[in-house]
């Protein structure tokens, strides 16, 4: 089949719409992320065992099974219980719920990198638990986590096709709709390569620059 150029120019709009919703669900998804890992990561330092070691046995179990499986739980199995959210929301929830545990052990690492000392500097100074954890301590902890939280948030935005099984419209699930709409399928699923190569591109640049700022990134 050869490549039929007006065929990409006329299919190219409908793509487009795709790669928004694509970037949309990874920025919102990785904002969740973020937050969460951050709630995760305090609670399992919790000094109320329950607490800890019940945050610590569901972010474990997340963490543990398929991200689709977590997809099609939270679109399919929750209305049963009365929770019926629209495909996007379903997806970027999670999104940031399966990548929230990743990022929790980032910060974990992260607080457990900044000195004792600073800990006791802040007990000396009187400062309570809020002051220490937002003036001392995240302070310090948060800004060599960068480049490792950026690049699970680049392996996220990798991840969005999955989106298209709870019928979310992005990229893929655009490109599968046109090629089963006019049967031509070479155009639709190399624009869609060329688009997750061309963003993919552009997010590593950014995180070989966040290493560079920030230190590099622990393998």
């Amino acid at each position: 089949m050869e490549w039929d150029w007006a065929f990409v120019r006329e299919i190219m709009p409908t793509l487009l719409e795709g790669v928004k919703i694509t970037i949309l669900a990874t920025i919102l998804g990785s904002a969740l992320a973020a937050a969460l890992g951050l709630a995760i990561a305090l609670l399992r330092r919790s000094e109320n065992r329950i607490v800890s070691r019940t945050v610590g046995f569901l972010a474990e179990f997340i963490r543990g099974t398929p991200l689709l499986v977590q997809l099609y739980f939270i679109f399919y199995v929750l209305p049963d219980f009365g929770l019926l959210l629209p495909p996007l929301t379903a997806g970027v929830i999670g999104l940031g719920l399966h990548y929230g545990t990743y990022a929790a052990e980032v910060y974990r690492a992260g607080i457990d990198n900044v000195p004792r000392g600073q800990w006791e500097a802040a007990k000396a100074c009187n400062l309570n638990a809020r002051q220490t954890w937002m003036h001392v301590i995240l302070p310090q902890a948060i800004p060599p986590m960068i480049p490792a939280l950026a690049n699970y948030f680049i392996a996220m935005f990798k991840e969005t096709p999955l989106l298209s099984a709870i019928t979310v419209l992005e990229l893929m699930n655009q490109a599968k709709s046109v090629a089963n709409t006019y049967y031509r399928y070479v155009e639709p699923m190399t624009l869609v390569g060329v688009f997750f190569l061309i963003i993919s591109l552009f997010s590593v640049v950014l995180l070989r620059w966040l290493e560079r700022r920030y230190g590099k990134v622990e393998r």
